[in-house]
């Protein structure tokens, strides 16, 4: 019914308001945006072969951005502790490097509803053993995390890459704790790491990627398409960007501010339970027919 209610050929306004609740509540959590997304999408009735809604779904992370630096200015802006932008600088290039080389061809193989529901499932199993796992925990805060610590969190950070539905934050998550940082570190560092790595990827998607692809990722012809073309080709999608992407920020303010509170208090458990309901749900919904798997 929802999605026979929206149904369109391109992104309207009401869906970018939905789409941004979605993005600012999942970007931050371990529980994969990608998933979320693609269920919504898909009830929403969004056509996925819009070229808008495609770079919308990576512009929109422009305003959960923006929540981390408001919510930690003293951090970036304040305290100016240039081996804090070093470590992040470090972890975040084996993001850059293999997104660069390999994310679209990984896009267009991998990224398929059942194989995202599958991952969602196998990352909610993990988050259900990842206290007993990972016992040891030396490093409490940013100021305790080595360079060389920073770079290997950076490298799980990639299997975000390897493995959509996996989630940014799951896996650096994941790879700070097996490293010895405890949950509330292995969060915020997360947090950190999430601004020069979806700043990147934000950038790359608005002015310099072709989004004028077929479904392979190969160029249809010679006319470059950008994503700042498809947002400003007319006032609607540029509308639905910017509310999009404050409601993303305002939403994402909440949840970072209280996620690790809660992580403190409850652990991964939860998450973990529900990693795998919605994975379980995701291949019901392919199941009947409701999202193309």
């Amino acid at each position: 019914m929802l999605r026979i209610f929206f149904k369109s050929n391109y992104m309207n306004i009401i869906q970018s308001i939905i789409i941004g609740i979605v993005e600012g509540v999942t970007e931050f959590l371990p529980i994969s945006s990608t998933a979320h997304m693609r269920v919504v999408e898909n009830l929403l009735g969004i056509n996925n072969k819009d070229k808008f809604s495609a770079v919308f779904t990576v512009a929109i992370q422009f305003g959960a951005i923006l929540s981390v630096v408001v919510l930690f200015w003293k951090k970036f802006f304040i305290q100016r502790k240039w081996n804090f932008y070093f470590k992040l600088a470090i972890a975040v290039m084996p993001a850059l490097i293999f997104g660069k080389l390999f994310s679209e061809r990984i896009d267009s193989i991998l990224e398929k509803p059942l194989i995202i529901a599958i991952i969602m499932i196998a990352g909610g199993v993990i988050f259900l053993f990842i206290e007993s796992m990972f016992k040891e925990h030396t490093i409490h805060s940013e100021e305790n995390i080595s360079v060389s610590t920073s770079f290997k969190i950076g490298l799980f950070q990639c299997l975000a890459i390897v493995f959509p539905g996996l989630s940014r934050s799951a896996a650096t998550i994941i790879g700070g704790m097996s490293l010895k940082l405890t949950r509330a570190a292995a969060a915020e560092f997360s947090f950190f790491l999430a601004v020069p790595t979806m700043a990147a990827a934000t950038l790359y998607s608005i002015f310099l990627k072709n989004w004028n692809i077929d479904d392979a990722g190969h160029a249809i012809d010679n006319n470059k398409i950008t994503g700042y073309q498809l947002i400003t080709q007319s006032a609607e999608n540029t509308t639905s960007f910017i509310i999009g992407n404050l409601i993303a920020f305002i939403v994402a303010l909440f949840v970072i501010k209280y996620f690790i509170q809660f992580l403190q208090k409850h652990g991964f458990k939860i998450w973990g339970y529900y990693r795998i309901f919605v994975g379980l749900l995701l291949i019901l919904l392919i199941y009947k027919g409701y999202i193309i798997a």
